[in-house]
């Protein structure tokens, strides 16, 4: 990688963990966007994880006060099983269409929340978050966006925003575990791909600093505009993944 590329390698890791520490997820999306035109997928991919436990837990670490692991742990279970199913399914199924009708879903959805009002309050039982969990993990296995369903489904609860990052940061902090331990196994974690995460990682602290300071002062219904928003590109960007222009 030359000088330029690690210049806009830098500036997406600091974006990234700006976005991340303001919503609490798609620091993936963000730096996906540039990394897959200067570095591999598999790095990308990779890296994504790897900055991904490095994110949540802070996260998770910040937002301790409020931490309930007893709304946590049955989306985190679902979770936990769901991604190495997901990811085995992906040897059977071709993705292109999968990951066109959920971005379908997820575009639809942001933009139907963002045009009415918040959704009134919703109670789920353990039961139904764990196959909430689950399909979070087999989406997470699918695509790549292991948080998506998680995230949603604590918007439909409307608790806090606070309390919000408290149960889906933990879901994904978990699914990245799992994410990395699949790519120790399977040998992607290479020397080269090491030494780019440590390069990394002060632009990702920074961005993850700066972007919970602002995530401290907004609202409630800024947070839930923002997570629309968030989740409205997470949508396109799947749909543009499949495109014949999308780096392979």
């Amino acid at each position: 990688m030359d000088g330029s590329g690690f210049v806009l390698f830098a500036l997406a890791a600091l974006a990234g963990g700006f976005v991340s520490g303001f919503s609490g997820f798609a620091m993936g999306l963000v730096v996906s966007g540039v990394w897959l035109h200067i570095i591999t997928p598999v790095q990308t991919a990779t890296l994504i994880a790897g900055y991904g436990l490095l994110t949540q837990g802070y996260g998770v670490i910040k937002l301790r006060h409020v931490l309930d692991l007893r709304r946590a742990w049955p989306l985190t279970l679902g979770t936990v099983v769901g991604v190495p199913i997901g990811v085995g399914i992906l040897a059977y199924l071709d993705p292109i269409y999968l990951r066109f009708g959920v971005g379908v879903l997820l575009v639809a959805y942001a933009i139907y929340g963002l045009v009415r009002p918040a959704f009134a309050p919703m109670k789920i039982r353990t039961g139904a978050d764990i196959a909430i969990g689950l399909s979070n993990g087999l989406l997470g296995g699918l695509t790549g966006l292991g948080g998506i369903i998680s995230t949603i489904s604590c918007q439909w609860r409307g608790w806090p925003k606070d309390v919000q990052r408290a149960v889906f940061q933990p879901v994904l902090f978990s699914a990245f575990v799992v994410i990395s331990l699949s790519q120790a196994a399977a040998g992607t974690i290479t020397r080269e791909t090491l030494v780019l995460y440590a390069l990394g990682i002060p632009f990702m602290v920074a961005g993850l600093w700066s972007g919970f300071k602002l995530f401290g002062k907004i609202d409630d219904e800024t947070f839930r505009k923002t997570v629309l928003v968030l989740l409205l590109f997470s949508g396109l960007s799947l749909i543009v993944s499949v495109s014949p222009f999308a780096p392979r």
